[in-house]
This record gives structure tokens, sequence and C-alpha cells, in this order.
């Protein structure tokens, strides 16, 4: 986040902290490190991705999604109506533009996020910026003690996804061109819990980067378009090595350090192995 002092010792040492703490407490430790240093809320609020949370707007009853960039102090401003909650008079707002491509925006990733996810909250953010201008779209799904029949008998599960598009547009009116910087953050964790193999959690981030340039543009659709479309590609992307890399290894680790059988019942399976193996090579 530009602005921020990482001169200072103390937010150095707190932002060193903060990731190598669990990612799915993240808030709790953020709040107890807080504590100790007040002076560091603008800055660690600002810098630490959390978990999104959820609230209704009073004016238009849709539902929205709070995170630091529709933050001013202790207000969220909402999507829909454009009005912070609690009321902030002098409160900051986009440009009469950019609240047009800010509605439109809202309308077109309510739709994405319906068909990609079927179900959850979104939001679109966008704020004025030197060159052009900035927006941030949040999506988050939950499923919370959804019930789960196998073989091994019944369980509950639960996840939350969460993520965060930052976008830096830099337009050329000359040409009519833009450059399109996107920073994409994932937030995930899963758990699972059933008495025949007890309980297990995950939880972790990812955060990738991806940029666009000499893209024509005519209206605020053709921004729209652009972004959704770089959103699009690298959610697939993110979403493929999520369950490729880190489902994939978690996996084999389980694999090899637990097993649901009984001790007797591998034992058992390994000397069936090695009485195959011996009667193979005596026949060779």
């Amino acid at each position: 986040v530009q602005g921020r002092d990482m001169a200072n010792p103390k937010l150095e040492a707190a932002m060193d902290l903060m990731r190598r703490m669990p990612p799915a407490q993240v808030q709790e430790d953020l709040g107890d490190v807080l504590a100790l240093e007040p002076d560091l809320v603008e800055d660690l609020l600002s810098a630490v991705d959390q978990p999104l949370k959820e609230a209704r707007c009073p004016v238009t009853n849709k539902d929205y999604l709070l995170c630091d960039y529709n933050r001013d102090g202790d207000s969220y401003r909402s999507p829909w109506s454009n009005k912070y909650d609690p009321p902030l008079d002098d409160g900051i707002v986009p440009s009469d533009e950019l609240r047009t491509m800010e509605l439109a925006a809202n309308e077109t990733f309510d739709n994405y996020r319906e068909q990609y996810y079927e179900g959850g909250v979104s939001s679109a953010y966008f704020w004025d910026n030197e060159g052009g201008f900035a927006c941030c779209i949040v999506i988050k799904k939950e499923e919370q003690d959804t019930l789960v029949l196998t073989a091994d008998g019944a369980g509950h599960s639960g996840g939350t996804w969460n993520s965060i598009h930052v976008v830096e547009a830099k337009l050329n009116d000359k040409d009519q061109t833009a450059t399109y910087t996107l920073v994409t953050t994932i937030m995930l964790s899963l758990n699972t819990a059933a008495e025949a193999v007890g309980s297990a959690s995950l939880a972790g981030n990812m955060t990738r980067r991806d940029e666009k340039r000499g893209v024509k543009y005519t209206d605020h659709w053709s921004h729209i378009s652009a972004i959704g479309s770089m959103i699009e590609n690298i959610e697939m992307r993110m979403r493929e090595q999520l369950e490729q890399v880190y489902f994939g290894k978690t996996q084999t680790v389980v694999d090899d350090i637990r097993s649901v059988s009984s001790l007797k019942a591998v034992r058992d399976k390994e000397a069936g192995q090695k009485n195959l193996i011996a009667e193979l090579m005596k026949r060779q």
C-alpha cells in the first residue's frame, strides 16, 4: 500500500510476525498486535489481508462486503447506495463518472459471482487515482457445517473463500489505451470433522500479479470488460494451483502420516505384499 512507512522498525516487526502466524486466526492475531501497538492501526489494517466481513446496506437492503477500500475511519461505504454506515458527512466517495462505472461493475460482478460461485457476496469499489483510476473487486463464499455422508459414516465440513482483486488503471487519453495492473489475493480455509477419522483444518493464502498494456477503450464498459477478463483468468489459474499444488501436496503428506485402517490391517497388508514378492522371486 502506498504511503506505508516500512522504515518503522515496529511496523516491520509486526508485519514479519503476521506473516508467520496461522492464516486461519489472522483477525485474532492482528487484534492482539494492535492492542500492543495502537499507533500501527492504519498501517497494519491497510497492509494485512483479512477475511472479508458482510454487512447489509440500510438504504437498499442489499448485502455488501467490508474491506479497507470502502472504509473511512470506523464507517464503511455501501457500493449500492454510496452511503456510509455509520453515517459520515465528509466520507470519501468516487467522482460522478467513476460512480457510474462502479454501479455497472457491481451489477456485472454480481452476475459473475452467481455463475461461478452459486452464492456468496461480491462488491466493487472505485476511486480516483493519478493518471486514471483504481478499483477493488471482492468476492466471498462461505459454507458452514455442511453434512457429508461417506463410506466411513457421517461428518461435517465447511469452508470460506475470499478473493481480493486490486486493479490500477493508467489511461492514455491521446490514443485511448489503458494499462491495467492487477494484484489478486485469495484466502481459503477448510475444515472437516467425522467420527471415523477425526477433524482437520487447512488454511492459507496466495497472491499473484498480472498486467495488460495497450488495451483499447471507448467507455466504462470497455474498462469493466478488460478488468473482468483479467480477474476471470487469474482466478482460474489460481484455483488450479490451489488444487494441484497445495491440496495435492497436503493429500500426499496426510496419506503418508495417517491411515484410517487399523495397525493390524496395515501390517497384514504389508506381510501379504512381502509374501507375494517372495513367491515371485522363487519363480525366476
